[in-house]
C-alpha cells in the first residue's frame, strides 16, 4: 500500500520539471526576438540607362529639312562688306521647301552674344534622302559636313576671324572688310587643305567625303545657341521669294548675299556670277553688281541691253515708216509718265506726214509787157 501511494509524486516531479524548462525557453526566447536585429532586405541597383552619344550636329529647333534629290551646287558670289564692327559672317545655302529648292542668302549677322562662333547648317545624305542638319552658335566651329562655303570656312574649321576679349577680330585674307570702318583686323594665310568645287551636300553620289574630327565632335556636345530671330526671319523671307527658286534662277540667284539679315532690297546687295534676272524690288545697282546685267522692271527684251543712266538716246535705229509706236512698255511704279523724246539727231528721225497747203490753180503765163519809151527830148 505504501509502494502505491509514492508513485504518483515520483511521476509529477518530471512533469511539473518539464513545465518549468518550457516557461523557461519560452521567456528566453522572446527576449532573443525582441533584441535580434531585422533581417536585410535584398535592394538591386537601378537599371543602367543608356544614353545614346550625340549627333554631329545640335537640334536647335529649327525645322530639318527633308528632300528626295541632292541640291544644287552653290553659287559663286563675292562678299558684301562688312556693315560694321560685331558681324559675324554666315555663309548661304541651299533651303527646301514646297517648290523645291530656294536660295538663302549669305549675310553678315550680329551672334546673340559675345564669344560664339556660327557652324553653318550642311545637307547630307542619309537612309536614301537628304537630311539638312541646322546651324547653331556655340563656343567652337563644329562639323558642317566638310562643305566648302568659302570666306573662312573652308570646309574644316573656321579661319575667319577669333574673339579677342569682347571684340572679334577679322581675317582681312578671307573676309571684306573696310578698314576705314573697321580697326581691329590681321592679315593671315589661310592653307586649304579642301578640294575647292561647289558640292553643297555631304555623302552620296558625288557628294563630299566628309567625317567630323576629334575636335567637331567635341565642339557638337558643348552648348549651342540656336539662331537669332532676324536669322529666321532672313531664311523666311527666302522661302517667300520666288527669284530665289532654283527652277527660277537657275542656281544663279541675282540675290546670292546681303549686307544685313532680311535686307534683300538694301543697298549692297550682291548677285552671284551668271545670273541673269533679278528679283523683284532688288535696286538695279545691286542686280549688276559681280558681272549680273539685268534689265530694270518694265525694259523690253530689245536684246536685253539698257543704256546706262545719263547715256544719249541711241539714235541709229529707226523704225521702219508706218511702224506704230510702242505701247506694250509699262513705266515701273512711281514712274513719272512716259514721255516721248525726240531723239536729238533730227535727220534720222522718221518725219510725220504733215498737211500741205492747197495749191492755186495753175495759171497760164503772160506775155512779157513792152514799155514805149519816150525819145530823148520830149516829143518833137
Amino acid at each position: 500500500m505504501s509502494t502505491s501511494r509514492k508513485s504518483p509524486n515520483h511521476t509529477a516531479l518530471p512533469m511539473t520539471g518539464a513545465a518549468l524548462a518550457l516557461s523557461a525557453a519560452t521567456l528566453l526566447g522572446g527576449c532573443i526576438v525582441a533584441t535580434a536585429p531585422p533581417p536585410r532586405v535584398y535592394a538591386p541597383p537601378p537599371p543602367r540607362v543608356y544614353s545614346p552619344p550625340p549627333p554631329a550636329y545640335e537640334e536647335t529647333g529649327e525645322s530639318q529639312m527633308q528632300a528626295n534629290e541632292a541640291p544644287p551646287p552653290l553659287p559663286d558670289y563675292e562678299q558684301p562688306p562688312c556693315p560694321e564692327e560685331g558681324y559675324l559672317w554666315a555663309p548661304g545655302y541651299w533651303g527646301w521647301g514646297g517648290g523645291g529648292y530656294y536660295w538663302v542668302p549669305g549675310t553678315w549677322v550680329q551672334p546673340p552674344r559675345v564669344g560664339v562662333l556660327w557652324t553653318p547648317g550642311y545637307w547630307g545624305f542619309v537612309g536614301g534622302v537628304y537630311l539638312f542638319n541646322a546651324g547653331y552658335w556655340g563656343p567652337h566651329v563644329g562639323f558642317y559636313g566638310g562643305v566648302n562655303y568659302g570666306f573662312g570656312y573652308g570646309g574644316v574649321g573656321f579661319a575667319g576671324g577669333r574673339w579677342m576679349g569682347n571684340s572679334f577680330a577679322y581675317n582681312r585674307t578671307v573676309n571684306n572688310v573696310n578698314v576705314t570702318n573697321i580697326h581691329n583686323t590681321y592679315n593671315e594665310t589661310v592653307i586649304n587643305n579642301v578640294t575647292i568645287n561647289k558640292v553643297s551636300y555631304n555623302g552620296g553620289a558625288g557628294g563630299v567625303a566628309a567625317a567630323p574630327t576629334a575636335q567637331e565632335r567635341v565642339a557638337a556636345r558643348e552648348p549651342h545657341v540656336a539662331p537669332t530671330p532676324l536669322q529666321r526671319q532672313h531664311v523666311q523671307q527666302a522661302a517667300r521669294n520666288p527669284a530665289l527658286t532654283a527652277t527660277a534662277n537657275g542656281g544663279h540667284p541675282a540675290i546670292a548675299a546681303t549686307p544685313r539679315p532680311a535686307a534683300f532690297n538694301a543697298p549692297g546687295v550682291v548677285g552671284a556670277r551668271g545670273a541673269t534676272a533679278r528679283a523683284p524690288g532688288v535696286p538695279q545697282a545691286a542686280a549688276q553688281s559681280n558681272g549680273i546685267h539685268a534689265p530694270p522692271a518694265g525694259a523690253q527684251a530689245n536684246g536685253g541691253r539698257v543704256a546706262p543712266a545719263g547715256a544719249q538716246p541711241n539714235v541709229s535705229r529707226v523704225p521702219p515708216a508706218g511702224a506704230q509706236p510702242n505701247v506694250s512698255h509699262v513705266p515701273p511704279t512711281g514712274a513719272p509718265p512716259n514721255v516721248v523724246r525726240a531723239p536729238q539727231n533730227a535727220a534720222m528721225r522718221p518725219q510725220a506726214a504733215r498737211p500741205q497747203p492747197a495749191r492755186p490753180p495753175a495759171q497760164r503765163p503772160q506775155p512779157p509787157k513792152i514799155e514805149k519809151r519816150e525819145p530823148e527830148g520830149g516829143k518833137k
